[in-house]
């Protein structure tokens, strides 16, 4: 066990930061309520005003006095606005652009188009509206749900694929970005250059959104993992979250554990040791105060974790079949080694997986990799209507 060393932080006893509140000024347009408040406050006859230290509800920053108001027939849940105005017209191209108070209003819009699919009732709320699909890299879920996502808005997908477009030829990212981008309304991009995501930026008149770049960034996935915990253990702070597999390969590991600064949560790595996070990501951990450490045995941290987020070995970042072999099947979650994990858990994958998760294990209420998937689907949507909505 490896104990990650950086800049002196506030850390209580624990090993944890201590977050001090800030004012923040919130305007009723603002209003966001989850369902967890609606339940404590349902029988009211009138609006509560709860303090910022007694907040209810476990996911809202620290950031000023929320009101609440009474559930039932027009209630505040029916009042949340369907995009986070904000974002309209942003990139999204890493984590570290948003902000826990931005997550929670984003969270509480995806939870609002959950519940709006439930009813299937048609949406517009991008009719009318054009998103490319550019991948220069194989994909089945970030390219089906961001596709979904646009249809069941009422807007309309157009796929681009490296095979079938001027890439063929030579023509350079950037020449694409130009092209398409005068076409459609928002481009979704992966590539499996790092960096390629903000170049395609540089040059577009359109928001791209970056759908994964190489071993560099993957933020839709880490916006879909922090709601899917968020969703099954009910909070995401004071959480011991675990990775395990390629963590120097795997741009959802940068990305989640980036975003998780927002939290107050205590970070695991588990890997070989030629595949350890790398030190870019530790150091910004580091920055936040967040307390990490380093292990080469799932075992011993495996009953203190809360969340197990399994990565495969990904075959193909390695330069020969022999290194990808050293490292095969090290770390692999079956029933039998999960007993001795908490009952009140969670085992995350963004997937595919390979061989890192037995499918003996797939019907644990604790695995949550497929409920994971469709998340996707719902916090795409919330993304898709805040940066093309009108």
């Amino acid at each position: 066990m490896d104990s990650i060393k950086g800049p002196k932080q506030a850390l209580s006893g624990d090993g944890t930061r201590s977050v001090g509140a800030k004012a923040y000024s919130q305007t009723v347009q603002d209003l966001l309520i989850s369902e967890v408040s609606k339940q404590f406050v349902k029988d009211v006859d009138e609006p509560i005003i709860i303090p910022k230290h007694k907040a209810i509800d476990p996911h809202v920053d620290s950031k000023g006095p929320l009101v609440y108001k009474p559930g039932g027939t027009g209630s505040a849940f029916q009042e949340v606005p369907q995009r986070v105005y904000e974002l309209q017209g942003k990139h999204i191209l890493k984590v570290d652009m948003f902000s826990r108070y931005q997550l929670h209003r984003l969270f509480e819009v995806a939870k609002n188009y959950k519940f709006l699919l439930k009813k299937e009732n048609p949406l517009s709320v991008l009719k009318g509206k054009v998103l490319v699909n550019l991948f220069y890299e194989a994909s089945t879920r970030t390219n089906v749900s961001f596709a979904v996502a646009m249809m069941k808005l009422g807007g309309t997908v157009i796929p681009v694929n490296e095979s079938s477009s001027s890439v063929k030829k030579g023509e350079s990212l950037e020449d694409t970005i130009s092209v398409l981008s005068n076409y459609a309304d928002v481009v979704v991009l992966r590539h499996p250059e790092p960096g390629s995501a903000e170049k395609a930026a540089a040059v577009s008149s359109k928001p791209i959104l970056n759908g994964g770049d190489g071993t560099g960034e993957h933020p839709t996935q880490a916006l879909l993992d922090v709601f899917t915990i968020r969703e099954e253990l009910g909070s995401v702070n004071r959480l011991t979250i675990t990775f395990v597999g390629d963590l120097k390969h795997g741009r959802t590991v940068h990305s989640l554990a980036r975003l998780l600064t927002n939290y107050d949560v205590r970070l695991r790595y588990v890997s070989p040791p030629q595949l350890k996070m790398p030190e870019a990501v530790k150091e910004f951990i580091c920055s936040k105060g967040i307390h990490q450490v380093e292990y080469s045995n799932l075992e011993e941290i495996l009953p203190h974790t809360d969340v197990l987020y399994v990565t495969r070995i990904q075959k193909e970042r390695f330069e020969s079949e022999e290194e990808y072999k050293k490292v095969k099947g090290q770390y692999i979650i079956t029933p039998v080694l999960m007993t001795s994990a908490k009952k009140r858990m969670i085992v995350m994958h963004p997937l595919p997986r390979v061989d890192e998760i037995s499918t003996d294990f797939d019907s644990d209420p604790r695995a949550v990799y497929f409920r994971q998937a469709l998340n996707g689907l719902y916090v795409r949507m919330a993304l898709l209507a805040s940066v093309v909505g009108n």
